[in-house]
């Protein structure tokens, strides 16, 4: 299984360099990034916070492109944002917080600073590392926060939770938006998507050929009643959906559509593993090994589709920060997630996962989670992001806890009414929101 492709990705493909080992400092300026990267940082004009301009600072620190901008009237706090997946390309860039976030948080009074990460790739490990640094960077040009706080979407989700646990003390509070945050398991979905399409359609093609996507799709696709249409055509396509909502968080609002939305999407992600690193090919942590999937009506599946091992064991088993780490779900600060209930790209089921986690080690009352009802990847208003970082502020200051929603019990997803409470309604009917019926008023 190749690694994913964002939905936007305006950016050439390029072989990735060799990224250095843990523990190991490679003999290049720490103002430079590594070998057969570039950096693209054009200059950040300064925000207007109520009237005066904000201070700006970038540049390369340990090999990772850098923002950093503070308020007129600094409160003594810092926000760190995590990006999403940026491909295997060679050009390192930086993004300030989304969703409006920029804004909100310098009126504010909060401080927040952005990294590139030294490589791209999925690499949640250079993530959790130049993210770390740029704390100390931070501190260094401009002071020591009283907190620190840390927010991100997509594998930035990935870098979030995991960033708390590698690093306990340096980080107060956690916003991880559409993230990873089931770790080996959005790749284990990816796997199980092809598998279970194939073993429905009776045309086996795994190991992933060269021809996959013009020759054995298509043969797929026919035989499952999935060429045209919301509807899957037959009942072998019904039951294909069927065990994919299940995969992808259960029954919920949207799913049958969230499914056409994403099917092609999904059946596109798979390829042959071309070599290179783990950050290049994260699909090798995969494995259905174990997997139950259901319905198991008309076809069995569990007793017909072929089980598969994951590539790189070690990978898929160690507690070490890799490219692609697990995440344990000891949590000792406050996290409040986001997640669009329809998003198949990281599926619901992520939310899941770590809930199971978190609760594993008694540490449920420092979770709070969201469902928004969209289909989209990361498709959040201003005012959802935006009240999600207002309520984990004040829980961490008051100790209150904010309200969330139920992400485990399969009857609650299920309610025609679920994710509506912290679903904007001034957002409808943007995007993929008309595959929902309105919230009640």
């Amino acid at each position: 299984m190749r690694p994913l492709l964002p939905v936007v990705l305006a950016a050439v493909l390029c072989a990735s360099p060799a990224t250095p080992a843990a523990g190991t400092t490679p003999d290049v300026p720490g103002d430079q990034p590594l070998p057969g990267y570039t950096v693209d940082n054009p200059p950040l004009p300064p925000a207007t916070v109520h009237g005066r301009p904000s201070r700006v600072l970038q540049g390369v620190h340990e090999h990772a492109a850098f923002d950093i901008e503070v308020p007129p009237r600094w409160n003594g706090e810092l926000v760190m944002w995590a990006h999403g997946y940026r491909g295997d390309t060679t050009v390192l860039t930086v993004e300030p917080p989304a969703y409006g976030l920029r804004q909100r948080l310098l009126e504010q009074g909060y401080a927040w600073a952005a990294s590139s990460y030294y490589a791209n790739g999925y690499d949640v490990r250079a993530g959790v590392l130049s993210t770390r640094d740029l704390v100390s960077r931070f501190t260094r040009e401009v002071g020591r926060p009283h907190r620190t706080f840390l927010a991100g979407v997509s594998m930035g989700g990935h870098v979030t939770v995991r960033s708390i646990e590698q690093y306990p003390g340096v980080y107060d509070a956690a916003l991880p938006m559409c993230g990873v945050l089931g770790d080996h398991e959005l790749f284990d979905f990816f796997l199980d998507y092809q598998l279970v399409a194939q073993d429905l359609a009776d045309v086996p093609a795994y190991p992933i050929p060269a021809d996959y996507a013009t020759s054995v799709v298509p043969r797929i696709k026919e035989r499952l009643g999935l060429t045209g249409g919301a509807e899957p055509g037959n009942e072998l396509g019904r039951q294909f959906r069927s065990i994919v909502v299940n995969l992808g968080g259960g029954e919920r609002p949207g799913a049958s559509a969230a499914f056409a939305y994403w099917q092609d999407f999904l059946f596109g992600l798979a390829g042959q593993d071309e070599g290179g690193t783990l950050a290049q090919e994260p699909g090798r942590v995969a494995t259905n090994r174990g997997t139950l999937y259901r319905p198991a009506a008309p076809v069995n599946v569990n007793a017909s589709v072929q089980r598969v091992d994951p590539a790189d064991p070690v990978a898929r088993r160690t507690g070490r920060l890799t490219e692609v780490p697990g995440v344990s779900g000891r949590i000792g600060v406050p996290v409040l997630s986001l997640h669009n209930l329809g998003d198949n790209f990281v599926p619901f089921s992520m939310e899941q996962h770590y809930r199971a986690d978190v609760a594993r080690h008694g540490r449920s009352a420092l979770l709070v989670q969201r469902a928004i009802r969209a289909a989209g990847h990361c498709e959040f208003s201003d005012a959802e992001a935006g009240a999600a970082w207002d309520d984990l502020v004040r829980w961490q200051r008051t100790g209150k806890r904010p309200h969330g929603d139920d992400v485990s019990r399969p009857a609650t997803v299920a309610g025609p009414a679920y994710g509506c409470r912290f679903t904007d309604p001034s957002a409808y009917p943007t995007g993929t929101r008309p595959l929902y019926p309105p919230c009640p008023a």
